[in-house]
């Protein structure tokens, strides 16, 4: 393998946002909302999913000149579609939404989660499959539907937003963190099979960012960043062509050393910075 094969992007830059055909599914509020304002900023055409409609609405109102400007007056190019992604069927139409608008789509990231904090004395087996349903079957359900457009066309990116909960055992994580973890292997495999196509992957391992659903922790989150600041660092990555975009790196550089480290190292770390 040549020097670039090692050190340079595992994916194609993007150097570019504006006219780049971008979906992002879970839109409607944290990360995905703040990435949805910051691309229509950028001029990127922007089709936006989530199951709650009207928030997809005021999301894109915030950039576009208020809600009483309609829609087709927006000075950028949307889509509005909603879904529940645990309904392949309803992932399939949306796609074939966008591909009946654009012609195809450029980038494609998976921002949708359910966050429900649990530990070992207060198990809730229905939240914890509802969490596997959504975080990891939504995950597979959206690959369905874009997989085959992605592999005709020969480009395109996927980018799948995974949580340094899936680096390793945290507290209140139980069913959340075993998601995240599977969505990091499975952004592993995708790479080596759909770089060679010249599609890219990557994986977002975020921190802890000032969300909605982080909002109800009780307990210490270590360099705590605010959305928008975590969506200027994944379009950084994605435009940089790197395949794991991880943030704050004060914190994540941290955890990455950690698992390097006996587990008992990890153990030690995680209880004395969360407090639990």
């Amino acid at each position: 393998m040549s020097l670039n094969g090692l050190f340079g992007p595992l994916n194609p830059p993007i150097k570019e946002w504006r006219n780049q055909r971008v979906w992002l599914v879970g839109a409607s509020s944290g990360i995905g909302a703040a990435l949805a304002r910051e691309l229509a900023r950028r001029g990127a055409r922007i089709a936006v999913s989530a199951r709650r409609e009207q928030s997809l609405h005021d999301v894109l109102d915030e950039v576009g000149g208020g809600p009483d400007q309609r829609p087709d007056q927006r000075p950028f190019d949307a889509l509005v579609l909603p879904l529940d992604v645990t309904n392949a069927g309803a992932l399939a139409a949306a796609r074939d939404a966008i591909v009946a608008a654009w012609g195809g789509v450029d980038v494609v990231i998976w921002l949708a989660a359910l966050w429900v904090p649990m530990r070992a004395d207060n198990f809730d087996l229905a939240a914890a499959r509802r969490t596997i349903e959504i975080n990891q079957i939504g995950a597979l359900n959206l690959l369905a539907a874009v997989l085959p457009v992605l592999l005709d066309q020969g480009r395109g990116q996927l980018v799948l937003t995974a949580s340094v909960a899936g680096w390793g055992g945290m507290p209140k994580a139980l069913a959340y963190g075993q998601t995240k973890a599977a969505l990091n292997h499975l952004a592993e495999t995708l790479w080596i099979d759909l770089n060679p196509r010249g599609i890219g992957v990557a994986v977002v391992n975020p921190g802890f960012v000032d969300t909605p659903a982080t909002a109800t922790n009780t307990f210490t989150m270590p360099a705590l960043i605010s959305a928008d600041e975590a969506a200027l660092r994944i379009l950084a990555g994605i435009s940089a062509g790197e395949f794991n975009i991880h943030f704050p790196r004060r914190f994540t550089g941290v955890l990455k050393f950690l698992r390097l480290l006996p587990i008992r190292c990890w153990f030690a770390v995680i209880r004395r910075t969360t407090g639990l």
